[in-house]
């Protein structure tokens, strides 16, 4: 399991897990858009058994500060317990603080940028392949 980090969820096409190491987890999409020159990033939950396509809108994130914040189409509320789990992992993510264990956030094994499958160790370290990596890097908006 490899943790995320702040580049990988904000690279455009995210998915990783919230693991509470008791046998509760959580899957989240990130998907960043380029709206008026500006990004937005949509965070979207896991709802069904498709882990392709069985999303649910979540809310938006904070490029800058990691925080999600819910919308009117949220379809969650604050007190449930995926919105608590992705705010609590991406105020850890965003800080650079680790995981207490037995907790875990880690990625699917795809890039965070195009969705490829991830093969080279430093890549699947990241969370990001080397061509996307590098876009990351010189791309303001990430997306």
């Amino acid at each position: 399991m490899t943790a995320v980090s702040k580049e990988f969820v904000v690279a455009g096409n995210a998915t990783f897990t919230v693991d509470n190491g008791s046998g509760n987890w959580y899957t989240f999409k990130v998907r960043g858009k380029d709206l008026d020159t500006r990004p937005v990033y949509f965070v979207n939950l896991l709802t069904g058994p498709n882990n392709d396509g069985d999303f649910t809108y979540l809310g938006l994130l904070d490029p800058a500060t990691g925080a999600v914040r819910l919308t009117a189409k949220s379809r969650l509320t604050d007190d449930s317990k995926p919105v608590k789990a992705v705010r609590w992992a991406l105020r850890h993510v965003w800080d650079g603080r680790p995981f207490p264990a037995p907790a875990t956030c880690h990625h699917e094994g795809r890039c965070g940028r195009c969705g490829r499958k991830l093969t080279v160790p430093e890549s699947i370290e990241t969370g990001l392949g080397p061509e996307c990596a590098g876009r990351v890097a010189t791309e303001p908006n990430h997306v």
